[in-house]
Parts: structure tokens; C-alpha cells; sequence
């Protein structure tokens, strides 16, 4: 197979993205149910949905290290099953109290608490697992994919949604949930394991190790703090999109579901242009997709109406998506496969567990200001940091310009605390990656 679907010809991937796409389908179904719920068990309070949302993402912040380095010590398939097993349990007993009428606040924010421990350990271990399905070569592709899966499932997850809330309400949509995750624990328990990339594992994987390793490397620390910014700031789409709906455009559940399935159309769009991506992306396509996102979600807050908003949301989940895989690419692609699991555990979080401090700004702001204001603020702030990294990145290529040692050892370098193996990705930049004039990667796809 050829194309952008080419790492769908391995058995393995093609298995866990066909278990992925119903279970993230089933998760998007369970953030509008949830956040719905929420809104009407509180008269509509920002401040509420801030809380649940911090809840959920709080054990991102907390335990995502200790995730990566299970990932590094541990057989990723194994904690990816029962991973999914627990979150499965978790979705039944939050549904059973959602159609029996005895749920509470305190119990939502207590499930969704829990499901984010499950999740500290699931996600590094799942980003981590994709290069052992399909190798280096595939990785690209197969990470673009999975952006691709991961935006169709929040296309058709909300607007399901949206659908059962109106017919049915927000108990049965987290009973499908509970449900939609079998199917990938039945992919993972399908899989031919011989035929996995694997490393061998590090009995003695230590955090420090993986946090060395990264601070070594220039060329791994920009593009983490620029996630940092964005993330922290303009990343809280879960919390805003709701807001936006019901406070400023009166939306009920179905036009809601619309609003969520517009941005996730975008973000399915720019997953499916990065399936061309073939080798490791530059810091300035980094920057500069980072720069973008933050003008088109500052336009995205001042939206004049509901249409208006669908339009400049779908053009934002473009840019958010294809600044997130730039920087996933950049990052995945120059790490020692030794230390992925946990270069990748900090990857996430950075990315997912600044969304508890950043929901509880957003919250705050929506609070006192209104929603557009989280929307606005977000992409100011994110506009500001690309702006910074800009800057650094040029003074960096400058700076490696006139010193081509100082260069290759702040780019590639492998540095002296972390030492590399010699076919790590790092090490070069892969080879058919295109080079301008001035020695700089650019990026094929842009």
C-alpha cells in the first residue's frame, strides 16, 4: 500500500486504528455527555465546568512521567489492555448512577478524577506504542494517521452525541462509551506480537534519565516549551466550545454536537495533509503553524454568529492539529528510542496536563468576561509564544550559521548526559527530508 494510508498495510496498526477510531468516538460522546451534565446540573457554571475539567486532566499533570517510564520498563500492549479494561468499568458504574437518577456533581468530578489516573498511564504508553507497530520509517505516517482516526472519531463522536442527549440523554451515550472500549482491547489481544518493533526494555528506566536526555537537546526543549504556552492557554477547546455554545449562542445538544463536529472537521483536514509528511519537520514549520493557530483562534473568539463561528473553528482545528503533530513529529522523530516512552510521557504532559491550570484560567475568564474571552486570551497568548520562539529559532540558525559545530551539537547533538545509539532518529535528520539554501530543513508538506 502506498499513499497516505501506507501504514495501514501493517496488520498490527491496521488493528489498533480500527479499535481506536470506535473507542475515541466513544470518548468524544463521553466529554459532550459529561460537560453537558455538568452545565445542567449547575445552572450553566463556567466555574463547574472548569473543576471537572481540571479533575480530569489534574493526573496528566501529576503522574504522566511515572506513565512514561512504566512505558520504558513495561510491555506497552499489556498496560494499554488493561488500561482500557479499567476505563471501560469506570464509563459503566458513571453511566449506572446517570440512569438511575442518583448522580451528583461530587461523583462526576470524582469519575473523571479517576479516569485521568488511567489515563496518565495510557496515553505515553499508547503514543510510545505506535513506532513499535510500524517502525521509524512508517512513523510519520502512522502518527499522522492516528491524528487522522483521533479527528474523524471527535467528527462523528459529538454529533452522535448531541443526537443521543436529545433522544435518549447523557446516561445511555456513557453506557456506549463503556462499550466503545472493548473494541480496542480486543485489537490489542488480536495483534501478532513477533511482529512489533520492540526494544529491549530498560529494567532500570529512571525519569531522570528521559528529563537529561531532552535537556540536552535545544532541539527538543523549544518546541516543548512552545507546547507549553499553547497548551496551557489556547488548548481548552473542551472547555470553551461549550461555553461558547450555550452562553453566547443559545445552542442546544444537537447545535452544540455541530459546533464540536465543525472544529473536529478541521482537525481531520490537517491530520490527513500531514499523512504526506515523510521525515522529521523543522523548528520554523513548528513555529509558524504555531503562529497561525493563535491568529485564527483570536479571530474564532470575536465570531459574529453562529455560522461565522463553525467557519473560523474549523479553520482553527486545522491549525491546531497541524501545529501539534509538527511538534509530535519534530520531537518523536529526534529522541533516542531508548528514552521515547518517557520523552514522549513528557510530550504529554506538557500538552494534556496544562489543561487543568489552563481550565481553571479559562474557567475564571469565562466567569468575568464571558466565553469569547477564553478564545480570545488563548490565542493572544498563543500568538505571543510563537512570536518568542520565532525569535529564538532565528537567533539559533544564526547562531549555527557562524559556528557549524555549535550548531550540530544544539540540533542533533547527542550531548553528555544522555548517550545515543547509533541509528537513533536524532542523530540526522532523515534523508529525504528536503534543505534550503541555508542549510535549514523545510518541511514537504507546507
Amino acid at each position: 500500500m502506498t499513499g497516505p494510508f501506507r501504514s495501514l498495510a501493517v496488520r498490527n496498526f491496521r488493528l489498533f486504528a480500527a479499535g481506536q477510531v470506535v473507542s475515541v468516538a466513544g470518548t468524544w460522546m463521553m466529554i459532550v455527555a459529561q460537560d453537558w451534565l455538568v452545565l445542567a446540573l449547575t445552572d450553566d457554571s463556567a466555574g463547574a465546568l472548569g473543576v471537572v475539567t481540571a479533575l480530569q486532566f489534574a493526573p496528566l499533570l501529576l503522574l504522566t512521567l511515572l506513565g512514561g517510564r512504566l512505558a520504558d520498563r513495561h510491555d506497552k500492549r499489556l498496560l494499554l489492555t488493561v488500561a482500557n479494561a479499567v476505563s471501560a468499568v469506570l464509563a459503566l458504574l458513571l453511566a449506572a448512577l446517570v440512569l438511575s437518577g442518583a448522580v451528583r456533581l461530587w461523583h462526576i468530578g470524582l469519575f473523571a478524577l479517576a479516569l485521568g489516573v488511567v489515563n496518565a498511564v495510557e496515553v505515553p504508553a499508547r503514543v510510545s506504542f505506535v513506532s513499535e507497530m510500524v517502525g521509524a520509517e512508517l512513523l510519520p505516517n502512522a502518527s499522522a494517521l492516528s491524528a487522522a482516526y483521533f479527528s474523524t472519531a471527535r467528527v462523528v463522536g459529538p454529533a452522535l452525541a448531541g443526537l443521543m442527549i436529545a433522544a435518549l440523554g447523557t446516561g445511555w451515550v456513557m453506557l456506549l462509551n463503556a462499550a466503545s472500549y472493548l473494541a480496542t482491547v480486543v485489537a490489542l489481544r488480536m495483534m501478532r506480537p513477533g511482529e512489533l518493533y520492540r526494544s529491549a526494555p530498560e529494567s532500570r528506566a529512571r525519569i531522570v534519565d528521559g528529563l537529561r536526555h531532552v535537556l540536552a537537546r535545544p532541539d527538543l526543549v523549544l518546541p516543548l516549551a512552545l507546547l507549553g504556552v499553547v497548551g496551557l492557554c489556547g488548548l481548552n477547546f473542551q472547555l470553551t466550545l461549550p461555553l461558547l455554545a450555550k452562553t453566547v449562542f443559545g445552542a442546544d445538544a444537537d447545535a452544540f454536537g455541530l459546533l464540536t463536529t465543525a472544529f473536529a472537521a478541521g482537525s481531520l483536514a490537517a491530520a490527513l495533509v500531514t499523512t504526506a509528511r515523510r521525515g522529521r519537520p523543522s523548528g520554523r514549520t513548528v513555529v509558524v503553524s504555531a503562529l497561525l493557530f493563535g491568529v485564527l483562534e483570536t479571530v474564532a473568539g470575536w465570531s459574529p454568529g453562529f455560522v461565522a463561528a463553525m467557519v473560523l473553528l474549523a479553520l482553527t482545528g486545522f491549525a491546531s492539529i497541524y501545529f501539534v503533530q509538527a511538534a509530535n513529529h519534530r520531537i518523536q522523530l529526534g529522541s533516542d528510542p531508548r528514552y521515547r516512552g518517557r520523552v514522549m510521557a513528557l510530550y504529554t504532559l506538557i500538552v494534556q496536563g496544562s489543561t487543568p491550570l489552563g481550565a481553571l484560567g479559562t474557567g475564571w475568564l469565562a466567569e468575568r468576561f464571558g466565553a469569547r474571552s477564553g478564545l480570545v486570551v488563548g490565542g493572544l497568548a498563543s500568538l505571543a509564544a510563537a512570536v518568542a520562539a520565532l525569535l529564538v529559532e532565528r537567533a539559533t540558525a544564526r547562531g549555527a550559521a557562524l559556528d557549524p559545530e555549535a550548531g550540530d551539537s544544539a540540533g542533533g547533538g547527542t550531548g553528555t548526559t544522555a548517550p545515543r545509539s547509533p541509528d537513533a532518529p536524532g542523530e540526522a535528520e532523515p534523508p529525504d527530508a528536503e534543505v534550503s539554501a541555508h542549510g535549514r530543513e523545510r518541511d514537504p508538506t507546507v
